[in-house]
């Protein structure tokens, strides 16, 4: 057996292992809780095995692509010491990872279809896609400039729990002033824009932007940029909503 089929099936062996916490609760509850049986027993075995090989590709493909190229260009950027296109980099790739998020879509359409049923803007299509855009916009943005300010961290050697207390103050004072309507979808903002792609290209940033630069400890200064990630949009969800109230 080669390298690589060995090294994807223990790969597989621990997406089993991590999958059968939740098979053993559906099993339990259904058989045990509700007392009726599995329902399509092989539909559901076979969706089962899908996930489990996505899974292990998802994974697979991190560890070979994902996380060494991020870990790669911080290393030439930090090289190249070019200050200007190393904050140019971080925020497009947290604006350009976000924007596209389909379930940065999906909550952004239902809000709009909230927000027109509310009476908060107009019940014309024009309106809802306007409004629905302009808060895929403002996540992105904030997601962009949560990754410079994450990078300028690193690079200063500032602490972060400074900063992420700093950050959360100003949440909740902007709560006390947003409008209802858009607190709930701020909150749910700073969730969605952690995705499958988002968070190893940004973790593999600041892990290799810390390693290459001297001084810096990666397992100190190398984590926390998804914290800025999933903090500013909060932030910048409920400044759009006074706005547009």
């Amino acid at each position: 057996m080669s390298g690589f089929a060995l090294k994807f099936l223990k790969s597989m062996l621990g997406s089993g292992r991590d999958l059968a916490p939740i098979v053993v609760v559906i099993v339990c509850f259904q058989l045990l809780v509700l007392q009726q049986p599995l329902p399509d027993l092989l539909d559901l075995v076979i969706g089962l095995s899908l996930v489990l090989l996505g899974l292990t590709f998802f994974i697979n493909g991190l560890e070979m692509g994902l996380f060494p190229i991020g870990e790669s260009l911080a290393n030439e950027f930090a090289r190249k010491g070019s200050l200007f296109w190393l904050l140019l980099f971080a925020f497009a790739l947290g604006f350009g990872t976000t924007v596209a998020e389909p379930a940065l879509i999906a909550v952004a359409g239902e809000a709009a279809v909230i927000a027109a049923n509310g009476g908060m803007i107009g019940k014309e299509q024009a309106a809802i896609d306007q409004y629905a855009t302009g808060l895929r916009l403002t996540v992105a943005l904030s997601v962009g400039f949560a990754i410079v300010i994450g990078v300028i961290r690193i690079i200063k050697g500032w602490p972060i729990q400074y900063l992420i207390i700093g950050g959360y103050i100003m949440v909740v004072a902007m709560t006390a002033l947003a409008p209802r309507e858009i607190i709930g979808v701020a909150y749910d903002s700073g969730g969605v824009t952690t995705s499958t792609i988002t968070v190893p290209l940004v973790t593999a940033l600041g892990v290799g932007l810390a390693s290459a630069i001297k001084g810096r400890n990666p397992m100190i200064d190398g984590f926390g940029l998804i914290a800025f990630a999933s903090l500013t949009p909060m932030i910048f969800v409920m400044c759009y909503g006074m706005l547009f109230a």
